[in-house]
């Protein structure tokens, strides 16, 4: 005579389970993970927006500022608010103005060319300003100027929360690092900066804006990128 084998364990934990939790279903099909993931992306970006509309309003609310009241719009940001990798330039200049968009014409060319030498498309980075309205003449911000909008840039650091951070110029220099001496003695250099107690990589170079006028400088700004580069591969970013 064959005893039949009962399985006592798997008795217990069917019982153990439906105590804790009568109605659990129990299914072969995996779990789709990528939908999960998608669906906190959406919520991360509607967040984030949500953040940047209100600080757009915030900047919209200065009162007494020469800079805003010569200006014909505000100049926030543009690209992939979820990047690794965020770009802050000096000021807008006219083109800038009348578009309310960063980096655009020759500027803007020039940029785009910049970061496809290293392997990167303008759209999947986000762009910004030391100073969101164009100065006068376009004239180079005055340090109280570079002050007064260096809360709100620290601000918008924080909400994009990159894992890179590319100053061009020397007003993006010290409205983020505090620095005001002349670029050409900081730039190629990593710093790092804390807000709200996390901490940035930080590379300052120059300006295309600069670069324009000074083309013999293009070299140097070479050597920067190909550092940018090299951490975006060190820090595993997928760009």
């Amino acid at each position: 005579m064959t005893k039949k084998v009962i399985n006592q364990k798997g008795k217990f934990d069917e019982e153990l389970i439906n105590t804790i939790e009568p109605n659990f279903v129990f299914k072969n099909k995996p779990i789709n993970r990528f939908k999960f993931t998608e669906t906190i992306l959406e919520e991360n970006q509607t967040d984030k927006t949500e953040l940047l509309n209100g600080l757009k309003k915030q900047l919209n609310s200065i009162e007494n500022c020469n800079l805003k009241n010569n200006s014909q719009n505000l100049v926030l940001g543009d690209g992939n608010i979820n990047s690794s990798i965020m770009l802050i330039g000096e000021a807008p200049g006219i083109e800038e103005d009348k578009s309310g968009m960063p980096f655009k014409g020759e500027i803007g060319e020039l940029l785009n060319k910049m970061l496809l030498a290293i392997n990167i498309k303008r759209k999947d980075i986000y762009c910004s300003y030391a100073i969101n309205f164009r100065p006068p003449e376009d004239r180079k911000p005055t340090s109280v100027e570079v002050k007064r909008y260096s809360v709100f840039l620290k601000e918008h650091i924080s909400i994009i929360n990159p894992k890179i951070v590319i100053l061009m110029g020397s007003s993006a220099m010290e409205a983020v690092t505090g620095i005001n001496t002349k670029i050409s003695s900081e730039r190629g250099k990593w710093k790092e900066v804390i807000l709200k107690n996390k901490t940035y990589p930080v590379m300052i170079t120059f300006n295309p804006s600069y670069l324009i006028r000074f083309p013999e400088n293009k070299k140097y700004s070479w050597e920067d990128l190909k550092r940018i580069r090299q951490k975006i591969q060190d820090l595993k970013i997928n760009i």
